[in-house]
């Protein structure tokens, strides 16, 4: 047993010495990971168990789903939620379909046939883009981007699993037993999954916000944590079992907590960014140990991989957004190019082609191989150029960060936002006391050169001073001031 704790510490080591690495050389923390379980998987432990890969990502899944949709402001995906959800089912089918009849093609013009059921399964798998990637890339970069695509990538990869889940399944079935699967059923199941898992996710995200409003346990107030975690695990769990999509409930119920007051929310928040990182390092490691490279370097895995990469990423996922995306002009050309590039492949397709290995479909260990390999491509060629592919579009913009971490008491209800001093702001002078701000609001810090002061009514102030301000306001009469002020950013504490 110390042996195995000895391993796992040294694993989470080396695991967190290259994200530090890959953070530096701008290359995605996951790849690194991906590539330390691969090492120590080659020269140290020998690790085949798919079923305890499936249930490890299960897991892992369920709290990086909660956690994106907790980070999540309904406000941000509002504006584009239709086209998020057309592009997480309708997106998601078109791609699997034109990957499909690709691997289909190419496999038999290269001399290893494969059937079409079987290529569509191994399309299926790959058909979402992966939470746990694009997620932990688009935070990491803290890059700013325009006309709503940060949200509108994270509420897609949030929520097209259950759709290249769905197709999995029913491909695993038409493949072992072709005659029991029927088109009208299969589509009924879908709808019904979806709805049951959208209605389980909300409701059971609504009781976890008054249970744990109203449990009154602040005298432990660690004990909020075990509570939550109970909540993310049962919404998965018995959303599950009542013929519901788990995924999709939990990333649910993970966004209702986001967007409700909260009791102890700062110490929830900082343990789930902390306890999500430790399931994706989990889950690359654990895939990395499961992969045999020389399976991986095959002549027949690795040019089908290679082709089947190139495909997917330059020419079915971007057909499959350029055709979602065609009745929704808020999007330029430029926006959707983006989105296609930004169509990162990671552990979600990898745990999904564990299954028909599981399942006993004859090539399931091909599948498992090229999935790995277009997701290796996938994180190593989309995944270090997010950012300077969002550059070179001009979508790109600098985001700036918070200096005031701020944790306010949940019985406290005033409002406390983050605003940077202009020049449209002093036009009556430069002292806070010629600054028009309404009674009930008050300026109590003042950040500049990086130092951090009280000001006083006759203090100057200069451009590019970063303000505290705390109002019992309501948000609509403080964004007027602000509208008044001409502020045109204000980060909200």
């Amino acid at each position: 047993m110390e042996h195995l704790l000895l391993v796992g510490a040294l694993l989470l080591f080396v695991a967190v010495v290259a994200g530090k690495l890959a953070y530096r050389f701008g290359a995605p923390a996951l790849l690194l990971f991906l590539g330390v379980g691969m090492m120590f998987g080659l020269k140290f432990i020998d690790f085949h168990s798919y079923e305890l890969t499936q249930v490890i990502g299960m897991l892992a899944l369920c709290i990086i789903l909660f956690s994106g949709g907790m980070d999540t402001k309904f406000s941000e995906i509002k504006p584009i939620l239709t086209p998020g959800i057309i592009l997480a089912t309708l997106g998601v089918a078109l791609t699997a379909l034109l990957v499909g009849y690709f691997v289909w093609l190419f496999s038999g013009w290269v001399g290893t046939a494969i059937s079409l059921p079987l290529a569509l399964l191994l399309a299926s798998t790959m058909a979402s883009t992966d939470s746990a990637s694009v997620f932990s890339i688009l935070r990491t970069k803290k890059q700013g981007l325009r006309q709503n695509l940060r949200p509108m990538l994270e509420l897609e990869s949030g929520s097209n699993d259950p759709m290249a889940y769905m197709l999995t399944i029913v491909m695993v079935s038409v493949v072992l037993n072709p005659a029991d699967v029927s088109v009208g059923m299969s589509v009924l199941r879908f709808i019904v999954q979806m709805l049951v898992g959208a209605a389980l996710g909300y409701g059971i995200g609504r009781l976890a916000v008054w249970t744990i409003n109203n449990i009154n346990i602040k005298s432990n107030a660690s004990l909020y944590i075990v509570l939550l975690l109970a909540f993310v695990f049962f919404s998965f769990s018995f959303t599950s079992l009542v013929w519901g999509n788990g995924y999709l409930a939990v990333y649910i119920t993970g966004l209702v907590l986001g967007n409700y007051k909260i009791t102890n929310r700062t110490n929830l928040e900082t343990f789930f960014d902390g306890f999500t990182w430790l399931a994706q390092i989990v889950l690359f490691l654990a895939i990395g140990l499961l992969v045999n490279i020389d399976e991986l370097l095959r002549p027949e895995v690795l040019i089908l991989g290679c082709a089947v990469g190139a495909f997917l990423m330059f020419i079915a996922r971007p057909l499959a957004v350029f055709i979602c995306l065609a009745p929704f002009r808020r999007f330029s050309r430029k926006a959707k190019c983006y989105i296609s590039w930004v169509g990162l492949r990671g552990a979600v397709p990898i745990i999904f082609a564990t299954y028909p290995i599981i399942e006993g479909v004859e090539g399931g260990e091909v599948i498992f191989n090229v999935v790995f390999l277009v997701t290796l491509l996938s994180l190593a060629i989309q995944g270090t150029t997010v950012s300077g592919v969002a550059n070179m579009l001009g979508l790109a913009f600098e985001e700036k960060e918070r200096l005031f971490k701020v944790g306010v008491p949940d019985a406290i209800r005033s409002n406390f936002s983050e605003i940077e001093v202009t020049d449209s702001m002093m036009k009556h002078g430069s002292m806070l006391r010629n600054i028009a701000i309404p009674d009930n609001t008050l300026v109590v810090m003042i950040s500049r050169g990086g130092e951090y002061f009280v000001p006083r009514g006759n203090t100057e102030l200069a451009v590019g001073d970063r303000l505290l301000v705390v109002s019992d306001r309501n948000e609509e009469e403080l964004q007027q001031m602000y509208d008044t002020l001409g502020i045109k950013e204000v980060m909200k504490l």
